[in-house]
């Protein structure tokens, strides 16, 4: 333990790599936000990820498909200059991913390549979730990280 000749502890024992989940909705921007201040305080790094998924009527036409992959890509590409934006703004280090699957899993994946200390994600705000399990509730069971959920 370092102490300084004002008597306080130099360094932290905060987390070292935030992951923090992002996709555009209301309560995944607030986990944005929660995670960039962490990190500032902190002094920590953040990942921000955007998980991309399939859905069941992209199989029904190619046109919906093709419309559907464009509409992702743009998504992606406005959250990335969003991520390098606040970054630059709280003068924080901000990496900006994305990735394609089932979210709680490719989460999951990164903050375990990463060997990430924190978890932020959104709360759901879909009623199956209820039923299925949020992306929170199925990261806080993985268990292998604490799991911040902003409501």
């Amino acid at each position: 333990m370092a102490v300084s000749a004002a008597g306080f502890e130099l360094g932290t024992d905060g987390p070292g790599v935030i992951v923090v989940g992002i996709d555009g909705s209301p309560t995944s921007m607030r986990a944005g936000a929660y995670a960039a201040g962490l990190a500032r305080r902190q002094g920590s790094r953040i990942v921000a990820v955007y998980v991309t998924t399939t859905s069941v009527a992209a199989g029904f036409s190619s046109s919906i498909g093709v419309a559907m992959a464009q509409a992702m890509d743009e998504i992606a590409h406005e959250l990335g200059q969003q991520v390098k934006e606040a970054g630059a703004y709280h003068q924080i280090s901000a990496e900006y991913r994305t990735a394609h699957g089932d979210p709680a899993r490719e989460l999951a994946e990164i903050a375990d390549e990463l060997k990430a200390d924190a978890v932020v994600v959104g709360a759901s705000t879909r009623a199956g979730h209820l039923v299925v399990g949020s992306v929170a509730v199925r990261l806080v069971r993985t268990g292998r990280w604490p799991v911040t959920v902003v409501p």
